[in-house]
């Protein structure tokens, strides 16, 4: 016997509000010290530039740039990292647009894992 999809559909929904919930799971958290070492015993070293999963683009250097950012590979990393040089720290995400070749919608895509840290200007900078 063929039912017509809706139907299937249909069926497989009331299915679902019928169903009891799930229990809730219970998360057990350890009330150890967290460690500040990796598994193999060596410390754990936090990368410049890079701040939980956001990415400071005023700290970040060429390969993490590239590494964290979609759509930005190492030369567009470079290209970043040499406007930075030239004209001082970014004082949003959108100044980004500013770099050549990097427009509205790669910053929009990254626009979740930037942000824009204080940072003083390099000796080069020009106000």
């Amino acid at each position: 016997m063929k039912l017509p999809l809706f139907m299937l559909l249909s069926l497989f929904a009331a299915t679902l509000s019928a169903a009891p919930a799930a229990p809730i799971s219970t998360v057990v958290v350890s009330a150890a010290k967290p460690s500040s070492q990796s598994p193999g015993g060596k410390p754990i070293v936090a990368k410049p530039g890079v701040a939980g999963s956001a990415v400071d683009l005023n700290a970040a250097d060429a390969s993490t740039l590239a590494r964290e950012m979609r759509g930005i590979g190492e030369s567009k990393a470079k290209a970043i990292v040499e406007y930075r040089r030239i004209h001082g720290p970014f004082r949003s995400i959108d100044d980004l647009a500013l770099v050549k070749g990097i427009g509205a919608r790669t910053i929009d895509m990254n626009r979740a894992k930037l942000r824009v840290g204080a940072a003083k200007p390099t000796r080069n900078a020009t106000q």
